[in-house]
């Protein structure tokens, strides 16, 4: 079986926060407290420090944290920055030698953030680790995935779409995340990355305001030949953001902006067809526009 780490290992001093775990939030009253709840009833074994990273929520969710979790750090970045550029303020703030990206509407469950430590305590050559996620009913989510392209793009569409309408699917997704393996990308609604790693390829790049930040931060990672796994030996639940249901359009809408900007780095051949086609769709975003309520990360 393998061993748990400890804060004590490779020389690290009991009570050094070896472990940073940042969770951004906007507008996140009705679902922080559950998720710091899931951590104080969960929490790891390996000495830790929660921090959470507000971005000028108007729905008292920084009173709540402060009233309810004296002991999590609270930084207010004063606007509204988006999941990147807001996981990226609060690595800076935080000293960890890893460090766990944590949506606020998830629930941790017993032993998973120590499977996900382990995991790359174990594996040196291994950057990033995600666990299987379920929603609230317990079903497995698609996490994880070949890079994004037109064709895998595609299939994750039709994955997502068809585990939530079509049995078979569903299954098929069940099955595939039993299994850990390598991958190209992991959620960043929970996510374990060591900092140096982080560092190395500068964080997150911040032109994402939400969505495929995770994708594009997985392969830079893996650009320095560094691994990305996912391990079905953890889970946690996601319960998903309001944003979809709340403000469809708004969310599409970045979505949209972060998928251009992510064909347009990755993929140039592919962006100006991309956007041709969403102009005909009439789904061409603005560069600006209206940003949805919160930054939770619903699957694309």
């Amino acid at each position: 079986m393998m061993r748990t780490p400890r804060a004590s290992d490779q020389g690290y001093p009991t009570g050094a926060p070896r472990l940073s775990i940042v969770i951004v939030t906007y507008n996140s009253h009705d679902q922080i407290d559950a998720c710091l709840s899931s951590l104080s009833t969960h929490p790891p074994s390996m000495e830790h420090e929660v921090t959470v990273v507000d971005n000028a929520s108007g729905d008292g969710t920084v009173a709540a944290v402060q009233q309810g979790w004296p002991d999590v750090h609270v930084i207010e970045t004063g606007r509204n920055l988006g999941f990147a550029a807001a996981s990226n303020a609060g690595m800076r703030k935080t000293s960890g030698e890893f460090v766990l990206l944590l949506n606020p509407d998830t629930r941790v469950t017993a032993g998973a953030i120590d499977a996900l430590t382990a995991h790359l305590v174990a594996t040196p050559d291994a950057a990033v680790v995600g666990p299987r996620i379920v929603d609230g009913d317990g079903r497995a989510e698609v996490s994880f995935g070949a890079m994004i392209g037109p064709v895998a793009e595609l299939r994750q569409k039709l994955l997502v779409t068809g585990s939530a309408r079509v049995p078979l699917v569903r299954a098929y997704v069940d099955r595939i995340t039993r299994d850990s393996k390598d991958v190209d990308w992991v959620s960043g609604a929970c996510l374990l990355v060591r900092r140096e790693d982080a560092e190395a390829v500068g964080l997150l790049d911040e032109r994402y305001f939400m969505y495929t930040e995770d994708v594009d931060f997985c392969a830079s990672i893996r650009a320095r030949h560094r691994r990305v796994l996912f391990t079905a030996d953890a889970e946690v639940v996601h319960l998903r953001g309001r944003s979809v249901a709340s403000a469809p359009r708004p969310t599409d809408m970045a979505y949209r902006r972060s998928q251009l900007a992510f064909y347009e780095k990755h993929h140039p051949r592919w962006a100006p067809i991309l956007r041709a086609y969403l102009t005909l769709r009439r789904r061409l975003p603005d560069k600006q526009g209206v940003m949805p309520h919160d930054q939770g990360r619903p699957s694309p």
